[in-house]
């Protein structure tokens, strides 16, 4: 199954598209690798709630989540594409999910107003947190 996502009315406001293909996006939405140092330094930021609800090998990092799975060995448990899926809309895999549509503005509800009609994650920041997960490989 192949999923073309976005509506029009989204590209206004800066989204780049994105084609869903069974369970991943496969291609990068910035059109280029990220940078997995970057990453790694978005993940453990508290601003974007990775770290809120996962734990992982992050031994200098304070107060790990535990609401949501381990990120340790994501990049052994997932691909690249599965990642991208699941930064950008984990409700598309998991309708009853708690993690956040990242990347995704349409038919979101009770939404903070520092995050309305904007993306939580930038395209770039949803590649570098990719690049950084898929090391995780234990």
């Amino acid at each position: 199954m192949i999923i073309t996502a976005l509506p029009a009315a989204i590209f206004a406001e800066g989204l780049k598209p994105y084609t869903i293909s069974g369970d991943g996006i496969a291609q990068s939405l910035t059109g280029r690798p990220g940078d997995a140092t970057r990453g790694r330094a978005l993940v453990l930021a508290r601003s974007s709630t990775c770290i809120l609800c996962h734990s992982g090998p992050f031994p200098e990092a304070r107060f790990q989540g535990d609401l949501a799975p381990s990120l340790a060995g994501a990049g052994s448990r997932s691909t690249t594409a599965q990642l991208r899926l699941r930064l950008v809309d984990a409700s598309s895999v998991n309708p009853a999910t708690i993690m956040p549509s990242y990347y995704r503005l349409d038919g979101l509800t009770r939404v903070g107003s520092a995050w309305r009609d904007k993306p939580i994650l930038s395209a770039e920041q949803i590649e570098d947190i990719v690049a950084y997960l898929a090391t995780l490989r234990e």
